[in-house]
């Protein structure tokens, strides 16, 4: 089993990789934005910040909701960090993304 905590709170996964616990974390711009972050640049920091903490999987959450805009935005995402898997809504165009992803080595949930 693996033990993933979803926030985006750097103080709680601090504790909880501290713990000896943690294998990674979910989280997304919704929860980001429950800690007073805004704004794609500071979003795209907080990620970085998180890989800095936890040596596991990170998953990151793309906004858009076309196929376009999630391959971009996927694509920007791994590029924080070797740590990050991409975190696609599934429907239609998610699962197009989902498809172009894996064919180019790319981790999605």
């Amino acid at each position: 089993m693996k033990f993933f905590i979803d926030t985006a709170n750097l103080d709680q996964i601090k504790e909880a990789y501290d713990m000896g616990v943690l294998d990674g974390v979910t989280t997304n711009p919704s929860l980001m934005a429950k800690e007073g972050i805004k704004g794609v640049d500071n979003q795209r920091k907080h990620y970085v910040e998180i890989c800095n903490i936890v040596q596991g999987d990170v998953s990151a959450e793309v906004i858009a909701t076309e196929y376009e805009g999630m391959i971009k935005e996927g694509e920007e995402l791994v590029a924080l960090n070797p740590h990050i898997v991409v975190k696609v809504p599934c429907i239609a165009d998610g699962i197009k993304a989902i498809k172009y992803f894996t064919s180019k080595g790319i981790r999605t949930n």
